[in-house]
């Protein structure tokens, strides 16, 4: 925040207050109250946010007779009892938790500033610096699309903290566009404006990821992601935020901090205990001392005096009091790091700023974990986190890796891990597994997402440990060990502003019940209170009902946002890919406006979105449509019909895994139908489509059940009856066996990838690389036939008899040496396998 930007904001002012003196005003006109009459601001400097910036801003803000108060950390806490709203540039400061539970808003100094330009209120949550609203520094207008992405790009951006406008104004940050050639980006680039022009494909990788990437990649007019695929490895660009949290235990590795020195901030008045845990020398022990008592602050051996704990495990009776009174629990790389910069931060910023468990990470003892493309203080972070979850983590990637993590799928390592069947995963998996306490699936696409030309490297180290999760699984209130232990609520900080409470238990979700979080806070006194209509709501009274209605009304306000970023970003394709059309069946409508429109645009009421006819019936049917001509080649056609059967209830769907009914003409053998058998669906004709359009009602299914008896003689099962087998193999046909695919097999190896693995199955891409050995499967291997756990499968065609001789003896070596028996078959034996829903023998389909 600078003197220049607080210049143009008195510019502003003047055009909204006028000139005039108001103190030379006649007594019979009042004073005209300003814009933050009602508010009392609390200021929060750190590095990023100097005094002096600190002092421009509250002149502002007192200029519009608002309250401020400047903070004096780390000697005293805010009293937020009287407090409306909290300016920081970092959510890194000690009472962000407390504000977060008495429901006082904390933004960033740009809240003023488009307030002012404005002349209203804005809406807090697009301008909260917590890193989850990771798109909040984004305010994006869209330049011809369809409407179906339009609204699925406003639902990602305003749900991750961002604003949203229809039309291009000067407080646009980013143009969301096809081409150049739009009217938004002509009219920027006529008006000099400092905007990004990015592709959609930008918006859709950040919100699949949760992280806010680079944009260089996604630029007009040249963007790198639309140019011909290279085997150029994308390059880490930005710092990460790493520095200084790359090891938990740095006395391991012959670090000391700086030769003793006087600190201004940290650890004045501050009480500091050091855990005979962190197992340091009385040297280093001395040093350490030395700082904290050169720097105001004093030593303790008692941890109920102590404002810091500072220890190596997450265990012990004085582990457990110092986190459940809610003073600051870090390890020794935090305390290196407060003396380093002299600024406090939370032990739950950075993952190995706070103690690690003795045992690992539940689930994570036993795998073996490499890195590939991540370098510099990211590697090192990731292996040092990989050896706090208990899983090996290895220089070198062999067969008996679990699993590979990587910044980007371009590496020698990507295609022998692809070979090998070893998972492929990005670093958000680790990083989320180990702040969760959970090991995460694999199958979430936000682990496996890797965008083109990025490097994953540039967000790492952006994951922060959850409270909740760390009361629960370390310190819980019913904890037996802890009925000595002082009653505060838990993980909070240890000031006036939280109140204690006896056995709490904190909201573990948000889907949890709001009422039940307003029974652990106080609400600040009624002194300040703002009602600007749906915005800035400050809880005004200390009866809990009060309180419970605010809660009610915020979550109220962030619901629609959330649901929809929810519903988007679970559509097949995300944004770009094959987005919705307009006549879509639950698709939401934006209302459009000019570019030429005045620029003074309220930004958070910009999107109106709606939902379809509420006489719509309610979803009866998910069906999954094979073989049908009659959409061939009439995509409008197709988009009014689709849009007409939800509107009877029938929800036409691609994922075979929501469905209920499968509809053809007959037998046929695409991926669609046969994958979806595996899931047990009615199988029923493409002519209830036509009849349920023709009829304009939902008909019975049952009236028209598939029979197919031609195709079903030839292929030698019957739909029923694989349809009963379904339901009994439960997903679960191929449990336990590993199925390999030439690289040139008809169909393309995703089309039997998909197959084998919704039928439990393993399947993997066959090039003949040599040393490769078949998994042993263990996990897999209980409860399934003895064929599965001693054949080895590879899928080929008669041509390859002779082309592919050599990969064919490589795997029967391969098979051989893992104790396997190779079978080579046609790829009929997998499909007719799938579609009767039993393992076929072989005899039949065997070529070698």
């Amino acid at each position: 925040m600078t003197n220049a930007i607080f210049d143009t904001c008195r510019s502003l002012i003047r055009s909204f207050v006028g000139t005039s003196d108001p103190v030379e005003m006649d007594e019979e006109h009042p004073q005209r109250q300003g814009l933050f009459a009602q508010c009392t601001f609390a200021i929060v400097r750190s590095a990023a946010f100097t005094a002096k910036d600190a002092e421009s801003l509250a002149s502002e803000l007192r200029l519009h007779d608002g309250e401020v108060i400047i903070d004096d950390y780390p000697e005293n806490n805010l009293d937020l009892t009287a407090i409306t709203h909290v300016i920081a540039t970092t959510y890194d400061f000690p009472d962000y938790n407390a504000c977060c539970d008495l429901l006082i808003p904390v933004v960033k100094p740009s809240w003023v500033l488009h307030s002012l330009a404005r002349n209203k209120l804005g809406n807090p949550r697009q301008y909260s610096p917590d890193p989850r609203y990771f798109m909040s520094d984004v305010v994006a207008c869209v330049s011809d699309l369809p409407e179906g992405d339009s609204d699925a790009i406003a639902g990602g951006i305003l749900a991750m903290g961002g604003l949203f406008s229809t039309k291009l104004t000067s407080q646009i940050t980013h143009i969301i566009a096809l081409t150049m050639d739009s009217e938004s980006c002509v009219s920027a680039q006529k008006r000099h404006l400092d905007v990004k022009i990015v592709l959609p494909h930008w918006v859709d990788d950040c919100l699949k990821l949760g992280r806010k990437i680079d944009e260089q990649p996604y630029l007009l007019p040249d963007p790198e992601i639309l140019k011909p695929p290279t085997n150029k490895a994308p390059l880490a660009k930005r710092k990460t935020q790493v520095e200084g949290a790359v090891d938990p235990d740095p006395s391991q590795q012959d670090r000391e901090p700086a030769a003793p020195r006087k600190l201004e901030r940290v650890f004045k008045k501050k009480t500091v205990m050091l855990s005979n845990d962190l197992g340091i020398s009385p040297y280093l022990r001395g040093i350490l001392e030395e700082i904290v008592k050169n720097s105001g602050g004093k030593l303790t051996d008692t941890v109920t005096k102590a404002n810091m704990f500072v220890c190596k495990y997450r265990e012990g009776q004085e582990f457990k009091v110092a986190s459940r009174s809610g003073k600051d629990v870090g390890n020794l790389a935090w305390l290196y790091y407060l003396i380093q910069t002299d600024e406090w931060t939370s032990p739950l910023r950075r993952l190995l700023h706070y103690p690690i468990a003795k045992d690992g990470l539940p689930g994570f003892p036993g795998l073996k974990i490499s890195l590939s493309n991540y370098s510099g203080e990211a590697r090192t972070y990731l292996e040092n986190l990989i050896n706090a979850t208990g899983a090996e983590c290895t220089k070198t990637l062999k067969q008996d890796n679990t699993h590979l993590i990587t910044a980007h799928n371009l590496s020698e390592k990507c295609a022998a891990a692809k070979d090998w069947g070893i998972h492929i995963v990005n670093h958000l998996w680790l990083e989320e597994s180990y702040a969760q306490w959970k090991i995460q699936s694999i199958t979430d696409n936000r682990y496996t997402h890797f965008p083109k030309r990025t490097n994953l490297g540039d967000v790492v180290g952006h994951t922060q440990l959850d409270r909740n999760v760390l009361e629960t699984c370390f310190f819980p209130s019913d904890d037996v060990e802890m009925t000595d232990v002082p009653e505060q609520a838990p993980m909070q900080q240890a000031n006036e502003n939280t109140v204690p409470t006896k056995n709490s238990k904190r909201v573990l979700s948000g889907k949890a019940d709001a009422t039940e979080q307003s029974n652990h806070v106080r609400t600040p006194a009624p002194s300040k209170f703002v009602a600007t209509g749906k915005e800035n709501i400050t809880p005004s009274t200390t009866h809990s009902r009060k309180s419970k209605e605010v809660a009610s009304a915020r979550l109220h306000e962030l619901t629609p946002d959330i649901l929809l970023y929810e519903k988007e970003k679970k559509r097949v394709g995300g944004v770009v890919y094959g987005g919705r059309r307009k006549t879509d069946e639950d698709r939401v409508v934006s209302r459009k406006r000019s570019v030429d429109e005045a620029e003074d645009v309220d930004m958070e009421d910009e999107v109106d979105v709606k939902r379809t006819k509420r006489g719509n019936a309610a979803p009866s049917m998910h069906l999954v449509i094979s073989g049908y001509k009659k959409w061939t080649g009439h995509p409008k056609l197709e988009d009014n019909d689709k849009k007409r059967l939800r509107n009877l209830g029938i929800i036409c769907t691609t994922d075979s895994s929501r469905a209920t009914h499968l509809a053809a003409p007959h037998i046929v053998r695409t991926m669609k139908f046969v994958t979806a058998l595996a899931y047990a669906p009615l199988v029923i004709s493409t002519d209830f489509i036509d009849a349920c359009l023709e009829a304009n009602e939902f008909l019975d299914p049952e009236e028209f059940i598939l029979e197919d008896k031609e195709n079903e003689k030839k292929l030698g099962f019957s739909l029923q009856s694989s349809r009963e087998r379904a339901k009994s193999n439960d997903n679960q046909l191929l449990r336990g066996r590993w199925i390999y695919c030439m690289e040139n097999i008809r169909g393309g190896f995703e089309t039997f990838k998909t197959i084998v693995e919704a039928n439990g199955g393993r399947c993997m891409l066959w090039r003949g690389r040599k040393g490769t050995t078949v998994p042993s499967g263990r996990a897999d291997s209980e409860g399934v036939d003895a064929d599965a756990n001693i054949e080895v499968y590879l899928l080929s065609s008669e041509e390859d008899r002779t082309q592919q001789k050599s990969l064919w003896n490589r795997f029967k070596e391969m098979a051989e040496g893992s104790r396997k028996a190779p079978r080579i078959v046609a790829a009929d034996w997998m499909l007719e396998s799938a579609m009767s829903q039993q393992v076929l023998s072989i005899k039949e389909y065997e070529l070698a």
